[in-house]
């Protein structure tokens, strides 16, 4: 809860705390970096909790998206003044300057020790703000989902009127996913107690950890419509008979409660890629959690460049299952499945998760 985690920033036990956290969940220490972020970007978030009089707040720190190895920096949720349940992301950056970039959603700052491009953090807050959307039941089940909002804090930054970060080709996603900056404590201020200052903020955090990471049928729909619009992928022939003895073998598996392994053999250009995408397409329009996986960065991100950045929440990669829960997925379809290693595991992993 906020009045915890003001207390414990105060007294300059939250980072450590933090860390024993980390290592109990994931088996290794995190880097010294990291700790020194936590330390100096929560005690400015602490702080400006405080000075925003928000005392009954629920509080998330390092939020793991499902399914992924990105975390949120800092989640606040509670009530506003209507009693309507929410949660605000803040992404916390370091940042004291950037640099502008030629491609649409980057700019470039010193990070790492070295100049990097890096998306802009309202289109980072903002992906993360529609990947929960689109996964986590507590923003989309029920007659009151939980209502999620996100922003940026740069504690460090101080931004000129021409800053690169507040460039023309921003202007739209700063309305939607605001950055606030060294000088807009106050308007931070005001942005976090319009939504949460009707406090209540344990139920509200219960709710988001007991809730369960699966499609919503909105992004079922998305995805699903997408496939179906790109005229390359109809299914012809033999392609169109595996498809639907596959179909006929899913149904039939859910109604057996049995697992079962399909291989579809074929050579290069027999199009196999084209069933496995019709698949994902047809199976996530009947309402089953497909996902879509395959060992090749570059063939993963074009798909998404195809469908859309949407849709990355069920277009993933071979490892990207490793922490899953136990019948998580109803269907995966592995693209290319002789390139999945033998173990997810690595030397992190822990043993009861082996």
């Amino acid at each position: 809860m906020s009045p915890e985690f003001v207390r414990d920033t105060v007294r300059n036990q939250i980072a450590d705390k933090l860390s024993v956290a980390f290592f109990s969940y994931y088996r290794y220490k995190p880097a010294p970096a990291e700790i020194n972020s936590w330390r100096n970007s929560l005690r400015a978030m602490a702080q400006v909790l405080e000075y925003s009089k928000l005392d009954d707040q629920g509080v998330i720190l390092e939020f793991q998206i499902p399914l992924t190895s990105k975390r949120i920096d800092c989640l606040v949720c509670g009530t506003d003044e209507s009693k309507a349940t929410r949660a605000v992301i803040v992404e916390l950056k370091q940042w004291d300057k950037c640099e502008p970039s030629n491609a649409n959603k980057l700019v470039r700052s010193w990070v790492g020790g070295r100049e990097r491009e890096l998306l802009h953090p309202s289109v980072q807050v903002g992906q993360y703000k529609q990947y929960l959307e689109d996964t986590h039941s507590a923003f989309y089940e029920g007659g009151t989902p939980i209502q999620i909002n996100a922003c940026c804090y740069l504690h460090n930054y101080y931004a000129s009127p021409e800053d690169p970060i507040r460039a023309t080709k921003f202007v739209d996603v700063l309305k939607d996913y605001p950055l606030f900056d060294a000088d807009a404590v106050d308007l931070l201020r005001e942005y976090l107690q319009l939504r949460l200052q009707g406090g209540h903020g344990r139920a509200v955090l219960d709710r988001i950890e007991s809730s369960k990471s699966r499609p919503s049928r909105k992004l079922m729909e998305n995805v699903a419509e997408a496939i179906k619009n790109q005229s390359p992928w109809v299914l012809l022939d033999e392609q169109l008979v595996v498809f639907e003895r596959i179909l006929a073998t899913v149904g039939s598996a859910k109604l057996a409660r049995r697992k079962q392994v399909i291989l579809v053999h074929g050579g290069p250009g027999t199009g196999k890629s084209v069933i496995a995408l019709n698949l994902l397409g047809e199976l996530l329009r009947r309402g089953y959690n497909a996902h879509y996986a395959t060992g090749s960065r570059a063939f993963t991100e074009t798909l998404w460049e195809v469908i859309g950045a949407r849709a990355r929440p069920v277009l993933r990669y071979f490892n990207s299952y490793g922490d899953a829960g136990f019948d998580s997925v109803d269907v995966l379809i592995c693209d290319e499945s002789h390139r999945i290693r033998e173990t997810s595991n690595s030397r992190f992993t822990r043993k009861e998760r082996r």
